[in-house]
């Protein structure tokens, strides 16, 4: 059942229109990411169980059907983008468990995970969150400070204390420990931020 929804997951997630280079290939950019979300995850918590290697494969299950512009640009819009997001992907993996076989106790698990459901106190949406932080800094981070570059340090440390704070000491140990590359432009401001 697990290589099938897993199987089921990166059938889905090629099938995004949308590309990123990595290592001299053009690979469906939410294939890629859930490919970076796995490897984070046995780097961080390598005893992770087979439900939340599911649901951190599928944290962005199909993203690219949910686009930011189907709401409103503004800070509520984005809000309410985020939470039908969360939905979205949990009820997708949710459909792909049911085909691989099962049970509605580990469908719920991966649903409330993937839902990020009382994040802070359910463990398996912490993960979730935490893996999803730590892949966000070591692959996207930089990236999304060169599409902005109109927001200015005072934003940008607002930012990276916002992802901090998402976080548990667990994996703030995790990255202080030196366990994931920080993108070299930002490190200064990183540094600043989690003074």
């Amino acid at each position: 059942m697990f290589n099938k929804v897993i199987a089921l997951i990166d059938e889905a997630n090629n099938q995004d229109p949308n590309t990123e280079q990595h290592n001299g290939e053009s690979l469906p950019k939410e294939y890629l990411y859930s490919q970076r979300m796995s490897e984070m995850l046995t780097r961080f918590k390598p005893d992770a169980d087979e439900l939340m290697q599911v649901g951190v494969r599928a944290q962005h299950i199909q993203r690219w059907k949910s686009p930011r512009s189907d709401f409103e640009m503004n800070k509520q819009g984005y809000h309410q983008w985020r939470s039908a997001l969360y939905i979205f992907h949990a009820s997708l993996v949710v459909e792909l468990m049911k085909q691989a076989g099962f049970n509605d106790t580990d469908q719920n698990r991966v649903y409330n995970a993937v839902a990020k459901k009382d994040i802070k106190r359910n463990p398996d949406s912490q993960l979730v969150e935490d893996v999803a932080s730590l892949v966000f800094i070591e692959h996207y981070m930089l990236g999304f400070a060169s599409a902005k570059p109109d927001y200015n340090e005072e934003k940008w440390i607002g930012i990276i204390r916002r992802t901090w704070q998402k976080m548990s000491d667990e994996a703030h140990e995790f990255v202080l420990a030196g366990n994931i590359k920080l993108p070299t432009p930002l490190v200064g401001l990183i540094h600043k931020a989690l003074e």
